[in-house]
């Protein structure tokens, strides 16, 4: 301690007359005393005022410079010294040394900027504008393609020292980006894949370059693809393979890198992983198996690289994917679950899987998650049905195979993934089919669950599925008995609500539904339809500018229905409809036009 003191002292006089050696001596007592303890040591630095010395001691012809560095580098890996080194104005002179050739120097330069940049927002911001990162993208360029020790060496600390100049900083990642670091380090990868130290450096660049857009542009026109599959290859300790998944997860968000990756093999690599940790319960093995199957279900989310792996139905994967939902693994009847729903992106996949079984082996993954069941499960196993259900040609063959039954189970569920995507699939199956629409119409339990869900204000998804299966219910089936039911359990009022929503597609729906009624069962939904103020609301409709045409049109049909009840006959001719609907005959869309001549005739006729 006595020796440190001393030498913090003859530092301190030592800018104004010292000789080389009596400095080398105090830098080498402050190195040993970093070495033994190195938080204690750096406090007595900082308070002994030493840093201001430091800056003065760095230069390029000084004999000391690398030491300096050195001690600088190693003050910095405490967080505390970080501002104070910044503060002493290090940075600049340290900046300046990247530009010689000593490679003692630019290693412990590359350290000493690298550790005061780690998590540190003024460090960073100071390299920034000292300009360090151009100087040591351009050394990383120059060193690339050597392989000699000290050469990787320096490679290693500047890929670190970038790294932590950039991390979770957009701007400077981006600073980074347009310098055109990425092919750099890409190449980087490919020449020194045998070197562990400054392989791992290179993947965590890429994992905090990866997460900005602008990257994946850049990553798409090199070979990344190919290196880290090449590598991921090499890979035996679970910690490298997750190193390489959390830059592959990013990258694999890019359509064009999807395509790369399974033109590279890594579809293969997946699976394997997938065979040998699905019957395991250590720990690593359950963490791989999950990001593999994720990964391979978002490789999928491309067109052209799930077209690929399709392979019109025929392909391996494709049908090591089908293996999956009967597993006993939740992550994998998940995954299953997921990369079919991704296959079930075009009429021509659907169709095929349709014909080929693969709802029996959905509807048997549902029906062992009815009772207690795993949500995402059977969200997933829905959103797939649901896919597989938009073809014209596939709904029957699913009703027949009792789709609709086993969706319905799930009725009781109270979990707002789960509700939403058996709406959707209800949905989607009833489209244009009149008896299944009549069947589920008139299903008491269905219904009223429908009417609850309608109510459901924090959940907007929920509540708008529920409107459109209602709406759909009438429209498909055009039967007076599920015009009752729906009557019965309350549902009118929701439906002329959704005349009133944002969505044009909706409120023509509710419109539609709405004219069946009138046309049906006027009788039976009077009071309710006088209630929820549909009149009052088609006048606001007739008048709004901007009201859609096909809005426009219903609302009109809609009136004309209305006028054969006595009580809603009352409501319209006391809101002067026949003034709107006048003026709407000279609207420039046709069709239009033409209702409202028709409209105004029967308001003239019954007034």
């Amino acid at each position: 301690a006595d020796n440190l003191s001393d030498a913090l002292k003859k530092l301190k006089i030592t800018t104004t007359d010292s000789t080389a050696d009596s400095l080398e001596g105090c830098l080498d007592c402050l190195l040993q005393a970093l070495a033994q303890n190195n938080t204690e040591t750096s406090e007595k630095i900082q308070k002994s005022g030493v840093l201001q010395v430091f800056a003065s001691l760095l230069t390029p012809q000084s004999s000391c410079t690398a030491k300096v560095a050195n001690i600088i580098a190693e003050v910095a890996r405490n967080e505390f010294m970080r501002n104070p080194c910044v503060d002493a104005g290090l940075i600049p002179p340290l900046v300046q040394l990247l530009n010689c050739k000593d490679q003692e120097v630019l290693l412990q330069t590359g350290r000493a900027l690298g550790n005061i940049c780690y998590d540190s927002h003024e460090g960073r911001n100071a390299v920034d504008r000292a300009g360090g990162a151009h100087i040591v993208v351009d050394h990383i360029r120059s060193l690339c393609s050597k392989t000699d020790p000290a050469s990787e060496k320096l490679l290693t600390v500047f890929c670190g020292m970038l790294m932590n100049y950039s991390n979770e900083n957009d701007t400077l990642q981006s600073q980074l980006i347009n310098m055109g670091v990425i092919p750099t380090l890409v190449k980087l990868l490919g020449i020194h894949c045998q070197n562990a130290a400054l392989t791992e450096m290179c993947l965590v660049a890429f994992g905090n370059l990866a997460e900005l857009e602008s990257s994946k542009e850049q990553f798409a026109y090199t070979n990344i693809a190919e290196e880290l599959v090449k590598l991921f290859k090499k890979q035996i300790e679970h910690d490298k393979k997750e190193m390489i998944f959390e830059v592959l997860a990013p990258l694999a968000e890019n359509d064009v890198i999807k395509l790369q990756l399974v033109e590279a093999g890594l579809v293969e690599c997946l699976l394997e992983i997938v065979q040998k940790t699905v019957d395991s319960d250590k720990e690593d093995d359950i963490a791989e198996l999950k990001t593999a199957s994720d990964l391979m279900v978002l490789l999928l989310l491309g067109d052209e690289s799930m077209q690929k792996l399709f392979e019109g139905g025929k392909g391996s994967v494709f049908q090591r994917v089908l293996s999956w939902i009967p597993s006993n693994s939740h992550q994998l009847q998940l995954a299953g679950a997921l990369a079919i729903a991704n296959f079930a992106r075009n009429d021509g996949n659907c169709i095929h899987m349709v014909d080929n079984g693969i709802v029996q082996k959905l509807m048997d993954l549902l029906d062992r998650h009815v009772e207690d069941g795993n949500v995402t499960v059977q969200h997933a196993a829905l959103s797939a049905l649901r896919n597989l259900a938009i073809p014209v040609v596939n709904k029957a063959k699913m009703l027949s195979a009792g789709v609709a039954e086993a969706v319905l189970k799930f009725l009781r569920s109270e979990m707002p993934p789960v509700q939403f995507k058996l709406l959707g699939t209800l949905r989607m199956l009833i489209d244009a089919q009149a008896e299944a629409a009549e069947q589920l119409g008139k299903n008491v339990k269905l219904v009223e669950r429908l009417v609850e869900w309608c109510e459901a204000k924090d959940h907007a998804g929920v509540m708008g599925e529920s409107n459109r299966l209602l709406s759909a219910l009438i429209r498909h089936s055009k039967s007076k008995d599920v015009i009752r039911t729906i009557v019965q359990s309350g549902g009118i009022k929701h439906l002329v609500t959704m005349a009133t929503s944002e969505h044009v597609i909706m409120q023509n729906e509710a419109l539609v539904a709405l004219a069946l009624i009138a046309a049906l069962e006027l009788v039976t939904a009077e009071k309710d339809l006088e209630n929820a103020q549909l009149v009052q609301i088609l006048h606001r409709l007739l008048s709004d500018d901007r009201s859609a045409p096909e809005i426009k049109y219903n609302s009109m049909v809609l009136i004309c229905a209305l006028i054969g009840s006595e009580p809603l006959q009352k409501e319209v001719q006391s809101m002067a409809f026949l003034e709107v609907v006048s003026k709407l005959r000279s609207h420039e869309n046709k069709t239009v036009a033409q209702q409202a001549s028709l409209t105004e005739q029967r308001l003239a006729v019954e007034s």
